[in-house]
């Protein structure tokens, strides 16, 4: 199991929908963050992309040499770029990272955006695009000359003399809940993404990303993007979760939900269907909780609940083929560090864990009168204080 972490290149809050608690994203915050995560031992950070967010190349150029582990999933954008320029992107930043780049292939969801970004592509078209896209990108970046003329795109001798350390090429990562996202990713992508939708919608769809790999003689490996509400216990978690929503009014849902229904992504559809922009249907799945899409586009849902709830919800997906977890909460520098502390020492992660998991080489915790280290979180017995004396301390 590997789990990931979140940069919010677009903004980050400890509320959502109200300027309350907001954080001014500079590059400075996005090192924390991303320092952050590398010293926790999550294997990666996604980087969101769109016009509401800091450029994801430039992003993750700039941190590729503050961080030592950490991995970048990065978005390309098909009708946007040139598959041969962003090929040799891809083959540079991974080669200066030494071997940290995924990508993330994004078709794109919202018609307004690709308007001002140039490409007036039907839904249909996008995925046409993409598909001539991933061959010429595929070809170049795995170091062969490149000659393809298709009904979008066409290129003669494309070609990048600088190959990338990864090989072929750094992982394809795809997301798309549509048929033709599905046939897609099961013939060129390495990765299939989904959003937290209840497990057995998940174990759907990954199903039929699995019949469509197989048509090719290929398998896909799965992922899954989620917002964690993790506390030390359930009562506390749901209260955090209807604080993160308490300045949301229903003036901001009902705009943000009209502003979301111009999406002709079948994902963004089936995100709102969750909760239909009500207060009262949150809960979507046992822990399994859509508060976050009433205002936000994209993953709306989170997992909330104790350590032990939200890892049991994990181990779920993870049993449905799922392997990597791309987590993120408000605000992602505390929350990254809560996750990782409450989390990780229940879940059979596959990557490195820091080292004051295992043992103490420094200060851990806070020492006891100067002579005594505390013991190991997982000796702990919580003490069992009378009411009276916990109000009287």
């Amino acid at each position: 199991m590997q789990l990931f972490w979140f940069l919010p290149t677009h903004g980050d809050s400890r509320y959502l929908g109200t300027s309350r608690g907001a954080r001014t994203v500079s590059h400075r915050y996005l090192r924390q963050v991303a320092q952050a995560a590398d010293e926790l031992g999550y294997e990666g950070v996604l980087i969101p992309t769109g016009r509401s967010c800091e450029d994801s190349w430039v992003v993750a150029s700039s941190l590729a040499a503050q961080t030592e582990r950490l991995k970048f999933l990065v978005a390309i954008r098909p009708g946007i770029i040139s598959p041969t320029v962003s090929a040799r992107q891809a083959a540079t930043l991974d080669r200066f990272s030494e071997g940290r780049l995924l990508i993330n292939v994004v078709t794109g969801g919202d018609p307004d955006e690709q308007h001002g970004d140039g490409s007036f592509l039907t839904h249909a078209e996008r995925y046409e695009v993409t598909d001539e896209f991933l061959r010429i990108w595929r070809g170049v970046a795995a170091g062969e000359t490149v000659n393809f003329s298709g009904k979008h795109l066409r290129v003669e001798n494309a070609k990048t003399l600088y190959p990338p350390v990864q090989k072929p090429y750094p992982p394809l990562w795809f997301g798309g809940s549509s048929d033709a996202a599905i046939a897609l990713a099961g013939e060129q992508a390495d990765v299939y993404l989904t959003w937290g939708e209840p497990p057995a919608d998940v174990a759907d769809k990954i199903a039929k990303a699995r019949a469509a790999a197989a048509k090719h003689g290929r398998t896909l490996r799965f992922g899954i993007r989620l917002h964690v509400i993790v506390r030390e216990t359930s009562e506390a978690a749901w209260r955090a979760a209807d604080e993160l929503i308490s300045y949301v009014t229903d003036d901001t849902i009902a705009a943000a939900q009209k502003a979301f229904s111009r999406f002709d992504s079948v994902g963004q559809q089936r995100m709102a269907a969750l909760h239909g922009g009500r207060r009262d249907r949150l809960e979507v799945s046992p822990n399994l909780w859509a508060g976050v899409g009433l205002v936000r586009g994209g993953a709306g849902t989170a997992l909330v609940g104790s350590p032990e709830e939200v890892a049991a919800r994990i181990k779920e997906y993870a049993a449905l083929g799922v392997e990597t977890f791309i987590f993120s909460g408000y605000p992602h520098l505390e929350e990254a560090y809560r996750v990782a502390e409450l989390l990780f020492p229940l879940l059979p992660l596959d990557h490195v864990r820091p080292a004051g998991h295992a043992n103490i080489t420094g200060p851990f915790g806070e020492v006891i009168a100067n002579d005594i280290v505390p013991p190991s979180s997982q000796d702990v017995q919580v003490a069992q204080v009378p009411v009276r004396e916990k109000a009287a301390a």
